[in-house]
């Protein structure tokens, strides 16, 4: 049991504490409710881009990582779709260097040109060397347009074009940061070695002057109900034709996610999985294959993606991916596969919450979708996962008019 309390500043920001006594430092995880779906169409990309602007220096502190280093600290950051969330680590005598730090970028970043010009410059490199340099790099680029027509989970975290980063101005950034990045939209998690009287006049003393901010409302557009299966084939010059299918479903607060959860195990559970054993180990039409759930908030997916052996014909190994996903309709065996499954993911689980950063940002997590207790009840809910559950899943999900299919077709091949 991780037990927590929770309190809250008058400027809104929300704070959990963990105190764990076993270990000599502190995570700090910081969560901004903002993510690529918070974006302009027309200027995607901007809350990666502050994920890189928040490291180049604040209104008092032009260097983010030498302080937090010179203390012991370590630190980073990632955003998705959903959120923005910044940790570090730190040992608990010199918590306050995180305090200030952390503090410091949300009261106010330093907006000056050669900042935005330099963090845009790293963007727009990372962009080239994973999306377009690399194999299969613009893969989900070319799916998640195919899936979404609407809701802006229809460009990846990142940013649809490079020119929205490229065409980026200074009072755009300014705009971006003061309706997102506020005390009255974020949460702050401590964890490790530290009391909860601490935490509460630490983050008083550092957060409490930050006042609230009018953060943007949200008001997505909701993705209208999928009536027909969508294909897209396209050819590039990679070493094997690969496949990617993707099926909508429900947001991560809905009960079923965690029998989709479950259901994904059962097919990629490592080399164990049913499409490792079908289709690469026994029928060897893939080299490799995975199957995954995106876990957003809004409406998400359910992606299988594998790479084919050479000579496979794609649409056989489409064919083949179904076949295993309608096998778990049939009773054979899978009450054993499924307590194998739940007893990996209670472990998996477990040995996480041992982590204190990892505590941190589930902690953050779930404070933001409305109940931090969940830290506590995920196995509980996993494992409430009956048979009847995945078969009204499966019949519910994967049809073919709910699904969305890319063909990745290599070039080399034809060769």
């Amino acid at each position: 049991m991780i037990n927590y309390k929770r309190f809250s500043l008058e400027n809104g920001l929300r704070v959990l504490v963990h105190e764990d006594k076993s270990t000599p430092l502190i995570a700090m995880n910081l969560l901004y409710n903002v993510g690529s779906r918070d974006e302009d169409p027309a200027m995607t990309g901007l809350a990666h881009l502050f994920e890189h602007l928040m490291f180049g220096g604040s209104m008092n502190v032009p260097d983010y990582d030498t302080p937090l280093q010179l203390v012991g600290g370590e630190n980073n950051a990632f955003t998705n779709n959903d959120i923005t969330n910044y940790y570090l680590t730190v040992p608990s005598e010199n918590i306050e260097t995180g305090f200030w730090l952390e503090s410091d970028r949300m009261l106010e970043l330093d907006f000056s040109q050669k900042n935005l010009d330099t963090q845009r410059n790293v963007v727009i490199e990372e962009f080239n060397q994973r999306y377009l340099n690399q194999p299969y790099g613009d893969a989900l680029l070319k799916l998640r347009p195919l899936a979404y027509k609407v809701h802006p989970y229809r460009w990846p975290t990142i940013g649809m074009d490079m020119a929205h980063i490229r065409n980026t101005n200074l009072e755009q950034v300014k705009g971006f940061f003061f309706s997102h990045y506020a005390p009255n939209n974020a949460i702050l998690s401590l964890t490790g070695n530290i009391g909860y009287e601490l935490a509460l006049k630490l983050t008083q003393k550092w957060f409490g002057p930050i006042e609230k901010r009018a953060v943007q409302s949200r008001n997505l557009p909701a993705e209208p109900e999928q009536t027909e299966d969508r294909i897209l084939t396209i050819e590039r010059d990679v070493p094997s034709t690969a496949l990617y299918k993707a099926w909508h479903i429900g947001p991560r607060n809905r009960k079923d996610f965690y029998t989709l959860d479950l259901v994904t195990d059962l097919l990629a559970g490592g080399e164990s999985g049913r499409l490792y054993t079908k289709l690469v180990r026994e029928k060897k039409l893939f080299s490799e294959i995975n199957a995954y759930l995106t876990s957003d908030i809004d409406p998400g997916l359910i992606i299988v993606q594998g790479k084919l052996m050479k000579g496979v014909d794609i649409q056989n190994a489409d064919e083949s991916v179904n076949e295993v996903i309608s096998g778990l309709l049939s009773k054979n065996g899978i009450k054993d596969e499924m307590e194998k499954v739940k007893n990996k993911f209670e472990s998996t689980t477990v040995f996480s919450n041992t982590s204190i950063l990892n505590k941190a940002a589930n902690l953050s997590f779930f404070e933001l979708l409305g109940d931090p207790g969940l830290i506590n009840n995920e196995v509980e809910a996993y494992r409430n996962v009956s048979y009847d559950m995945v078969i009204e899943a499966i019949k519910r999900y994967f049809v073919p008019s709910n699904c969305n299919t890319l063909n990745y077709i290599s070039t080399r091949e034809e060769k």
